[in-house]
């Protein structure tokens, strides 16, 4: 026990081993409110949709809170070190700042330990009828709590500075500048773009994002590595977001990705190829979206393309999303004769059936199988195997109209 920290009573300590024995027995709801109170911090709110975040803010939390309870098993009431951060603290940190976060982030820890005393006063209250003892409980745990939380901000404070001098010195800075400017759709010359990335942003352009939480970064590159000799590319563009985070645009017009070269725990989520620049902004945020939603369903799949997990992706509040969605499904159809679409949409209602379609939409049935050979010919993919797909875009498209 360090000079002058106090030390508490038999009777207290033994109140304190009782209740952090039980923390780890409090019901779940428990945790998702001491995790929703550090997401709900001052511009915390600004990364709520990226899971990967969301799930890295979670781990510290807990973690941190498995630090100060298991400390106090041995030595109730005392003041806790602060984690080794070479984990998950870590990671979080690195990740918000290439985000521009700064340590107005740390508000999340000051949040989440006001939930977390509550919580704690109420097991407290549930272990002793003693007044005096109950208050000594109190005074010293307060203490404990509120030492370790500082500490651990005036730590992960320091390692926000570190981090981001070294992204100010990062040789990546550069790159990842010039690729920020490009998804933002920034008027920059692809001449510069090109220079600052050393890579083409003209012709065929295939996105994907690689991560995978504990990967080394010489695995995500090895996975790289296979990908162009699976593809017989020479070349690619990447950029860093994180310790075990990638993002990576191949010169592909379509893109061989061998599920079995990718390890367990790691996802390689593919946008589909696209042409120049707008292809490699679309593709990219199409490899985010499919990483996401993958994300969401808590999917242990290792390969992932857009065109998988589109239809999902579109029950989405991003219309952009929705957008996409009709506009990479329905292909020409989408700007033709609306009779071509309305054909095909009542077709699909009416079971595929062609006279109930011409019955329905009083016209001959010649017409209507007309129409739907038409509705074919246009779509980028036929129908064979995407009829469902088709059939969603189409209905969101009518109510887009």
């Amino acid at each position: 026990m360090r000079e002058g920290w106090p030390a508490p009573s038999e009777e207290a300590a033994a109140v304190i081993t009782a209740g952090v024995s039980l923390v780890g027995e409090v019901p779940p709801e428990w945790f998702d409110e001491f995790n929703d109170a550090a997401l709900s911090a001052v511009r915390l709110d600004e990364i709520a949709g990226d899971a990967v975040l969301v799930d890295a803010v979670r781990r510290t939390n807990e973690a941190n809170l498995a630090q100060w309870a298991s400390y106090n098993v041995e030595h109730p009431g005392a003041r806790v070190p602060v984690r080794d951060d070479s984990g998950v603290g870590a990671d979080m940190v690195r990740e918000m700042v290439r985000r521009g976060l700064d340590a107005g982030i740390l508000d999340a820890f000051r949040t989440a330990q006001s939930v977390a005393w509550r919580r704690w006063m109420e097991i407290c209250f549930t272990l002793t009828d003693d007044v005096a003892v109950l208050r000594e409980v109190l005074d010293v745990t307060l203490l404990s709590i509120a030492a370790f939380i500082d500490d651990t901000v005036t730590a992960l404070a320091e390692q926000i500075a570190v981090a981001r001098a070294q992204l100010a010195g990062d040789t990546h800075a550069e790159r990842r500048a010039a690729v920020a400017l490009l998804l933002e759709g920034a008027p920059i010359d692809d001449a510069r773009a090109e220079s600052q990335l050393h890579y083409r942003i003209t012709g065929p352009q295939t996105a994907v994002v690689l991560s995978g939480a504990g990967m080394s970064m010489s695995r995500l590159e090895a996975v790289c590595d296979s990908i162009m000799a699976a593809n017989h590319l020479g070349r690619r563009l990447t950029v860093l977001t994180g310790n075990d985070r990638m993002w990576v645009w191949f010169p592909a017009a379509g893109l061989i990705v061998d599920e079995k070269q990718v390890p367990a725990g790691m996802r390689v989520a593919v946008g589909m190829s696209g042409d120049g620049r707008e292809g490699f902004r679309r593709s990219h945020f199409q490899a985010l979206t499919a990483e996401q939603t993958l994300v969401r369903l808590g999917s242990a799949r290792r390969v992932v393309r857009y065109g998988d997990l589109a239809l999902i992706g579109a029950i989405s509040e991003d219309r952009r999303v929705v957008d996409d969605f009709v506009a990479q499904t329905l292909g020409d159809l989408a700007g033709a004769d609306p009779e071509l679409r309305e054909c095909l949409r009542v077709w699909f209602a009416e079971q595929c059936n062609s006279t109930s379609t011409a019955a329905r939409l009083f016209t001959h049935r010649n017409t209507v199988v007309r129409r739907l050979a038409r509705a074919e010919e246009l779509l980028p993919a036929g129908l064979s195997g995407n009829a469902i797909s088709v059939a969603a875009a189409l209905e969101v498209a009518r109510w887009m109209e």
